[in-house]
C-alpha cells in the first residue's frame, strides 16, 4: 500500500522524536523566580501580635517595632499567655502584688524555653492589655512577670498617626 504525502510526513516526525520529551524550562524559570522574589519581599521582620477581638488595645506614637516575645492578653474576663486561659477574672483575685496563677504559668514557660532554646533566654513578654482594665490590675500583672523571670515588660499599642487629628490642623 502506498503511502500519501502527508503520511510519509508524519511517518518521518514521529520517527524522529520517538521517546525524547520536550519541555519548554523558560516559562518555568520565570514562574520560580517570580516565587522566589514574592517570598523573599513577603518574609520582613515583622511580627503579628495575636488577634484578639475581646481587646481594644490603647493608642500610640510609639516607633518601636514588636518582637517575637511571649504574650499575655489581658481584658476584664481572663488572662491569656499565648492564648491559653490561665486566670478567670470573675471570680475576686487573691491578696498580694502578684498572681499565682499567672506566675507558675510564666515559670514553666521561662523554664522550657531555657531548655529548649538555641538563643539564649532574655526574659522578654509583651502584655496586650485592654484599655479600660483597672491600673491595678496591670500593675499586679507586671509586678507577676517581673518575678517570673520576665523582667523585660513590653506593652502592646495600637499606632496612631503623630499628627492631631489625624492630620488636620487644629
Amino acid at each position: 500500500m502506498k503511502m500519501s504525502r502527508r503520511a510519509k510526513r508524519m511517518d518521518r516526525h514521529h520517527r524522529r522524536n520517538k521517546g525524547h520529551a520536550i519541555l519548554n524550562l523558560v516559562s518555568l524559570m520565570d514562574i520560580f523566580t517570580i516565587l522566589v522574589f514574592f517570598l523573599l519581599v513577603n518574609s520582613g521582620e515583622v511580627q503579628v501580635l495575636p488577634n484578639a477581638k475581646a481587646l481594644s488595645l490603647p493608642e500610640s506614637v510609639a516607633s518601636l517595632k514588636p518582637r517575637e516575645t511571649l504574650v499575655v492578653m489581658v481584658n476584664h474576663n481572663e488572662i491569656l499567655v499565648q492564648g491559653h486561659r490561665v486566670m478567670d477574672l470573675a471570680q475576686p483575685l487573691p491578696s498580694g502584688t502578684t498572681l499565682p496563677a499567672l506566675k507558675s504559668e510564666l515559670q514553666r514557660h521561662a523554664e522550657r524555653s531555657k531548655t529548649s532554646s538555641l538563643e539564649p533566654f532574655r526574659g522578654k513578654i509583651t502584655i496586650m492589655g485592654e484599655k479600660t482594665i483597672p491600673y491595678t490590675l496591670l500593675k499586679r500583672v507586671m509586678a507577676t512577670c517581673a518575678e517570673s523571670e520576665y523582667p523585660n515588660v513590653s506593652l502592646a499599642v495600637l499606632r496612631k498617626s503623630e499628627k492631631p487629628n489625624g492630620g488636620q490642623p487644629l
